[in-house]
């Protein structure tokens, strides 16, 4: 964690000025939050140094465990990583020269995101990777044979599209996205320790820390897709190679519920032509009643922390 905290703390007056110099501005959507408007040319594309963090980290410390420090697992926590964040920067790169908050089309990233899906799979097929899924509290061990596939894909996709809902207020998927992965390396360190995943776990949480120093209200930087879908790829991830695929559920619950709260709103208002909040993601609904954008992060942050906590209690405490 202090490994990456450091990096990216070390990187960001480097790499801010650079994003700024090359017009590298956030483009703010039209209907959301009128208050937002102000953000606009605020440096985007921040979760590269976010993910140059993760990986420089994630490979040195690694090798202190592992004399081959791409093992099977590095290698596919990286590729999660990379890969969606290729996706998420080819989608702020397009927002960018277009000038508007409009990257690539929902198809065009679904079918990415899809694809990478799909590759993690056959490397974990081939690796003979188990298709249970453990039941939180029990002795279940439920055997998905193929349908593990469809979890994984549904993992996947839908984490990083929940991140990257949540990526909406300054510094708020920066801290619960560090609490989320921060729960995830100590759970990988438990029981039989997975080195490498523990590793990981920990240097996204440093790096997010170190992110959040110039990402906290009002933010010098934003991460952008490159950030928020590389960043969901990987929670889910972490959450598969440590056969804690349901507890995800659990430790990303502020991710789950600000998903919820936009399939219900679109629900509906599709139905029954009435809005459930003033605005979705649910973060915007408070900001629309009054509360200021520090008292929401900071309350989801909280969120994020008992969330965490009672994930790490059901696994810990309660097995």
């Amino acid at each position: 964690m202090a490994v990456a905290f450091l990096i990216t703390v070390l990187l960001s007056p480097i790499f801010i000025p650079f994003l700024r110099r090359l017009k590298f501005g956030q483009s703010i959507r039209e209907e959301g939050p009128k208050s937002h408007q102000k953000k606009a040319g605020t440096p985007t594309m921040g979760g590269i140094m976010i993910l140059l963090s993760v990986s420089i980290t994630t490979l040195v410390m690694t090798s202190k465990f592992n004399p081959n420090p791409m093992s099977f697992e590095v290698f596919l926590l990286l590729f999660v990583l990379i890969g969606y964040g290729l996706i998420g920067f080819l989608d702020d790169f397009i927002k960018i020269i277009r000038r508007q908050n409009l990257g690539l089309t929902s198809r065009q990233k679904l079918l990415a995101q899809v694809l990478i899906a799909i590759i993690v799979y056959i490397i974990l097929d081939r690796h003979g990777f188990p298709t249970y899924i453990a039941v939180p509290l029990t002795d279940i061990q439920l055997e998905l044979g193929f349908g593990y596939f469809l979890l994984i894909l549904f993992m996947l996709v839908g984490t990083s599209n929940a991140v990257n809902l949540t990526d909406g207020l300054d510094g708020l998927v920066a801290g619960t996205g560090a609490i989320a992965f921060g729960a995830f390396g100590i759970l990988a360190w438990h029981g039989i320790p997975q080195y490498e995943i523990s590793v990981f776990s920990l240097a996204v949480s440093g790096a997010l820390l170190g992110f959040l120093v110039f990402n906290s209200h009002p933010a010098k930087v934003f991460m952008g897709d490159t950030g928020s879908l590389s960043l969901g790829g990987a929670l889910a991830i972490v959450a598969i190679l440590t056969k804690l695929e349901l507890l995800l559920i659990v430790i990303g619950g502020v991710f789950v519920i600000e998903t919820l709260s936009v399939i219900i709103q679109v629900f509906v208002f599709k139905t029954k032509g009435k809005r459930v909040f003033r605005m979705s993601p649910l973060h915007h609904h408070y900001e629309l009643i009054g509360w200021s954008e520090w008292r929401i992060v900071t309350t989801f942050w909280l969120a994020a922390l008992l969330f965490a906590a009672l994930g790490i209690y059901i696994e810990v405490w309660l097995n």
